[in-house]
């Protein structure tokens, strides 16, 4: 390579050695570094590479990592710093899988840096089957997991990135999945910009996400990998955005095979280049060059998307030496090593939530069982650590196994599935009785699996599931007769819920005593659960999503207004609230104070409460803070999380926590989505849930002058 190519040199600013590289590139090899299967170009001494990488939660696609608890169980911790530690850990393994792979001259997919996570779409309709693979419902929570996750991936070096984050779909992207490639999501103003725009603003501003992948569906008439309101008024005027945007995978084609707004494959390549669409997953921007040629680009347009895609191909250290680059220095150790298990397992702990426990009969005394009942199709099942897009890390423990290791040497632990996932035969009333025979309790762990929710593709057309997405909220199959059965037998039942997505259970919450949602806790999710399950853990985890009681209360899936949706904008009573979470313990709020009571909406808002452990254990609280403007000249959420804190809390131990409320967390927004701060009361509370009846919390209010 001659000493004269200047993008060689790391001693020189990047806008130069990028500048110095797109200027000996020749047409041809442009075009191809624009697709995600990047060419070598070996004149340059450019090497091949595959952009789409995967890593959820964990490093996923591309053999051994550490599986941690999927992006709902995460979200269900409420705790953003367990997240950026997750996600640090991930791009440990990421970079070390990296260059152990270049050591073995594998380039192939999912060994690259460019990670096309996380998803920060709003799960806003219970049916959809990716909203597993999300923070949940809530913008505020879901723009804080987000960060933290971005900020875990990339690193705080000043030269170097670690990895390339990607916050995804962008943007108004929540289903209907078989409809994807056609979709127009309408979507007013006000909702785009307070709903489905704000994680990605949060990422892009706060997190420095490098690159945003743009979503298959359109958005008012414009598809989201063309849309110049997404791409160029929000992303690069409004937020600042200097990365490079991707596309999901075929979304290129969609623009004029499925939306049909591109007359063929060189006008849909032309419409998303210069909307600001950098790099195609897929094969339409193959005619690039028959774009140029018929005018409907320019070189200049080229040079730009390539621009953008070498600098981050030069942040991550890729033209220079290794030893120059702190991140090539992980070693292969790291990948699943012992601080990572153990961190797959605290993660899993956190997530874990309570949602009923009448009569203290959790804990269970491990000391004091003689024999354990354990039914039900998920028990047993890898498939529900996993959730989707995951690695292998050779060690997964299962509900039973968690359960059986938990147990008392000198307890007996029977299991029977009891009836498939879905479909198959009802349980065997005689079969029941005989596995309780002689039980102390029956732990009944039921629930979904990613079968049965999941991506267009992954998951197929039933009375259950259409194309990923699922058609009921309820138990599938004859889960509910077999939990019936098992209640029947007069023993204390327990209930596991595995699942990623709301389930309506609401014979449960009335009949069982106990109930725990578990999510897809990862590869050490059965440990986890039997942690909870026996007391070793005390559960704090709160769900991420609202629980309604049946579908009549979730508005027409395709209808993308917020009105009726999620916690926010609901006006019936769920059958368990966004938020909702106990404990073996109890907390004690009091002393709140807000400073100043009276603002001009342009300061700060310091929020300050103290929260006390009255209980007999240790455990952690997950502090909330929700707002409400009250005397709103426009439509406003019912109440808005603006603040969490997980806190540690001895017996009779004493908290002050403390928030501070910036001023663009008190707007309200104009039909066309301007923010805007007007005079007005405003009530906070901060508690343990939602200010509702029976949540220990104290509210107060203040008042914005102008």
């Amino acid at each position: 390579m001659s000493s004269g190519m200047q993008f060689t040199n790391p001693e020189l600013p990047v806008v130069e050695r990028v500048r110095d590289l797109v200027a000996r590139m020749t047409t041809e090899e442009k075009i191809s570094q624009m697709q995600h299967e990047a060419p070598a170009i070996p004149r340059l001494g450019i090497p091949e590479y595959n952009w789409w990488n995967e890593c959820l939660h964990g490093v996923a696609r591309a053999g051994k990592a550490t599986v941690f608890p999927q992006a709902i169980g995460l979200a269900a911790s409420f705790n953003p710093d367990l997240m950026f530690r997750v996600a640090s850990a991930i791009s440990d393994e990421a970079r070390a899988k990296h260059h152990q792979a270049i050591r073995q001259g594998n380039r192939a997919q999912y060994f690259g840096l460019t990670f096309w996570s996380p998803n920060i779409n709003i799960f806003r309709d219970p049916r959809w089957g990716r909203g597993h693979e999300t923070y949940g419902e809530d913008p505020y929570l879901t723009s804080r997991m987000g960060v933290s996750f971005v900020k875990g991936l990339q690193g705080s070096h000043q030269r170097y990135l670690k990895l390339v984050a990607t916050p995804k779909h962008y943007a108004v992207h929540s289903g209907p999945e078989p409809k994807r490639h056609s979709f127009d999501a309408r979507v007013g103003g006000r909702d785009l910009v307070e709903t489905y725009l704000r994680a990605f603003r949060t990422c892009v501003i706060e997190g420095g996400a490098f690159s945003v992948m743009g979503a298959y569906n359109r958005v008012n008439g414009e598809p989201c990998c063309a849309s110049r309101v997404l791409l160029q008024h929000y992303l690069r005027e409004q937020w600042g955005f200097r990365g490079y945007v991707v596309s999901d995978c075929g979304a290129i084609c969609d623009i004029h095979q499925g939306h049909r707004v591109a007359s063929d494959a060189p006008d849909a390549a032309a419409r998303a280049v210069k909307a600001g669409c950098d790099l195609e997953c897929g094969c339409t921007y193959r005619a690039i060059g028959d774009a140029l040629r018929r005018g409907l680009i320019t070189e200049a347009d080229i040079d730009r998307c390539v621009g953008r895609l070498m600098e981050a191909r030069m942040r991550l250290g890729m033209f220079d030496p290794e030893q120059t680059n702190p991140w090539a220095a992980i070693p292969p150790e790291r990948v699943h090593c012992a601080e990572h298990r153990l961190l797959a397992l605290e993660s899993a702990r956190q997530s874990v939530a309570l949602l009923k426990n009448t009569g203290g009969l959790l804990p269970l005394d491990a000391c004091k069982i003689r024999k354990i009942a354990v039914f039900g199709p998920t028990a047993f099942d890898h498939g529900v650590l996993l959730g989707n897009y995951y690695g292998y890390s050779g060690a997964l423990t299962t509900i039973l196994e968690g359960i059986v290791n938990a147990a008392s040497p000198g307890t007996n632990v029977e299991y029977a599935k009891g009836c498939e996932l879905a479909g198959g035969k009802p349980a065997d009333e005689r079969h029941v009785q005989w596995v309780t025979s002689g039980a102390d309790v029956i732990i009944a762990v039921l629930g979904y699996a990613p079968s049965l929710e999941g991506e267009e593709g992954e998951t197929g057309d039933s009375e259950i599931v259409l194309g990923g997405d699922r058609r009921i909220l309820h138990l599938p199959g004859h889960q509910l007769d077999l939990l019936k059965k098992l209640h029947a037998t007069g023993k204390p039942v327990i209930l596991v819920l595995t699942g990623g997505s709301p389930i309506e259970v609401s014979w449960a919450a009335e009949n069982i005593p106990a109930i725990l949602a578990v999510f897809y806790p990862g590869e050490e999710g059965g440990n986890a659960v039997a942690d909870v399950l026996f007391g070793r853990f005390n559960p704090a985890g709160r769900l991420p999503f609202t629980v309604p009681a049946s579908l009549d209360q979730v508005p027409d899936f395709e209808d993308y207004s917020m009105r009726g949706r999620t916690y926010r904008f609901m006006e019936g009573t769920p059958l368990y609230r966004f938020g909702h979470g106990l404990s073996y313990t109890t907390f004690r709020y009091s002393n709140l104070r807000v400073s100043p009571e009276r603002s001009n909406g342009k300061d700060q808002i310091e929020v300050t409460a103290t929260v006390q452990n009255t209980g007999p254990v240790a455990g952690d609280e997950v502090v909330q803070l929700y707002l409400a403007d009250t005397m709103a000249s426009v439509p406003v959420p019912v109440r808005h999380l603006e603040g969490v804190q997980r806190v540690h809390l001895k017996p009779g131990e004493t908290r002050q926590v403390r928030f501070v409320l910036l001023p663009e967390q008190l707007a309200a927004y104009q039909d066309d989505g301007e923010p805007f701060i007007e005079p007005g009361d405003f009530t906070v509370s901060v508690g343990g849930g939602q200010p509702v009846e029976g949540v220990s919390a104290v509210t107060g209010t203040f008042k914005i002058i102008q």
